[in-house]
């Protein structure tokens, strides 16, 4: 398995609180990690190969850029992404996991790999927001990478989204205890 630079979840984490993460910031990073939990685990049920490690390292960094660019916490903007991308590249993290900076918002611009998407989606979902288009590329990715057809897998996994959105509004009233 690539490491991807960590070992553990933990030293990820006590990365990310080294470059300056607010706890706001580190709380968001958890409530989306409970949510890439969730559908890493819905498509390993299924049969889907997912890099779960990455998927996990990618949500701990996708939204680093926010460390220098507070006021995207609580609002809207885009400069959180590229700055996200440089710093960590700066601190010298893999480049696959710096894209997830990129790649969670940017999705639909660029090309993304199968678990760059996981973590746009976890990132969408973790508030109770769903995404058809994202929600679609990410089903055709899963059949793709079993051999099934897209409604093979769209029910089960839309029934997994739709449940997980439902969590938002608790998710949403975490984000902000403390």
């Amino acid at each position: 398995m690539k490491t991807y630079g960590f070992n553990s979840m933990d030293e990820a984490r006590s990365m990310f609180a080294k470059l300056g993460a607010p706890p706001r910031l580190v709380r968001h990073i958890l409530l989306v990690g409970e949510v890439a939990d969730l559908l890493v685990s819905s498509l390993t049920k299924l049969g889907v190969a997912v890099d779960a490690h990455f998927v996990r390292i990618g949500v701990v960094f996708h939204d680093a850029g926010k460390i220098e660019h507070p006021s995207e916490l609580a609002g809207p903007g885009r400069e959180h992404e590229p700055a996200g991308e440089a710093l960590v590249l700066s601190a010298g993290i893999d480049a696959a996991v710096a894209r997830c900076c990129m790649s969670h918002a940017r999705w639909a611009e660029m090309e993304t790999s199968f678990e760059e998407l996981v973590v746009a989606l976890a990132d969408t979902l973790w508030k109770g927001k769903r995404n058809e288009e994202l929600e679609k590329r990410v089903v055709e990715g899963a059949a793709a990478r079993v051999g099934r057809p897209f409604w093979d897998l769209f029910v089960p996994l839309d029934t997994q989204f739709e449940e997980i959105a439902g969590g938002g509004s608790g998710r949403l009233a975490r984000s902000v205890e403390g």
